[in-house]
């Protein structure tokens, strides 16, 4: 893991960027947190604050000068910012485009100025778009199927460009469906995990878009802050400049996800909620059928092993919401 570096964590205060910014501080790392909280909450950061060897820098990746601050004296960038969410770029493209790819450039540009020592940054499942064949291999790729997943490929090719005409060190990682404590039950694009267990814990039916038989590979947040590390300090020169799944190479459709989340809400918290029954309703656009990783890349260049399964982690998630009542 990393330690006793200068780590900057963009979207620090967000989801994923969080779960990275907690690892860090507690491994003796000076860490530095970037977030504009379009979608992040300084909640979400609230412990740090105070810590010696933690900072803020309240600002938005749109701004080459901001991103040329953050990165000055760093040894790793672990780029999370990003405006996420497949209905979200289809209901605003240009916003969409202009964070994950204009401000994605500027880092690049800020990484590649300040000659910090790798870039590692969230890439996105959705490349797959309409390529059918499961489990997904990194190599091969469909047409993509909305705004944002042609945001995240167009990363991926910005990062290898810069790569190989600029020398930087980037590793892209595909992240398959994250899911796990600081992730926003509310508001019009919140995750489905988060979601369903807000809306099964107030006794109400949760709505599944489609016929439930969709699947997700889904993926505890913890795997995700683990191979964050290993990419950012690999010493294998064959897994520098490339891309990876991160999963756990297991599926799970939605009506399999809702009766996991309704049996352990009924065990320790209400034994009605077993009962509650689910609505249906249209497919979302934009969405991928079916989602499977192959994660052997990932597994035997960067030795990445996934520790918390698909159970475990709802779990655990849920444990975590009712003990921080934030839903």
């Amino acid at each position: 893991m990393i330690k006793e570096k200068t780590v900057l964590v963009t979207g620090g205060a967000g989801f994923i960027g969080s779960n990275l910014i907690k690892a860090l501080v507690k491994q003796d790392n000076k860490v530095i947190c970037l977030d504009n909280f379009s979608t992040g909450h300084k909640s979400n950061i609230a412990d740090f604050l105070e810590l010696k060897n933690f900072k803020l820098i309240e600002g938005d990746i749109r701004n080459l000068d901001t991103c040329m601050l953050a990165t000055k004296d760093v040894d790793y960038v672990l780029h999370q910012a990003a405006l996420g969410s497949v209905p979200r770029s289809i209901n605003d493209p240009i916003t969409s485009n202009d964070v994950n790819i204009s401000g994605f450039l500027n880092m690049l540009w800020a990484v590649k100025e300040n000659k910090v020592k790798r870039f590692v940054y969230a890439a996105s499942s959705s490349t797959y778009g309409d390529h059918k064949e499961l489990p997904k291999v990194e190599h091969k790729i469909g047409n993509p199927l909305s705004p944002y997943a042609i945001t995240k490929y167009v990363n991926e090719l910005y990062a290898n460009v810069f790569a190989s005409t600029y020398g930087i060190e980037t590793i892209g990682l595909r992240y398959f469906n994250v899911f796990g404590p600081n992730q926003d039950p509310n508001g019009a694009y919140a995750a489905v995990i988060p979601k369903f267990i807000n809306l099964l814990m107030n006794e109400k039916s949760p709505t599944i878009n489609g016929d439930g038989l969709t699947s997700r590979d889904f993926t505890y947040v913890d795997n995700v802050v683990q191979i964050n590390q290993l990419a950012a300090i690999s010493n294998n020169t064959k897994a520098i400049n490339q891309v990876y799944n991160v999963a756990c190479g297991d599926n799970t459709s939605l009506n399999q996800l809702v009766e996991v989340i309704k049996s352990y809400l009924s065990e320790i918290y209400k034994p009605n909620i077993n009962g509650i029954s689910i609505n249906y309703g249209p497919e979302r656009a934009g969405d991928v059928r079916h989602s499977l990783a192959n994660i052997d890349k990932a597994k035997q260049r960067l030795k990445y092993n996934p520790k918390v399964l698909f159970n475990e982690g709802i779990k655990n998630t849920i444990d975590y919401f009712i003990a921080t009542n934030k839903i």
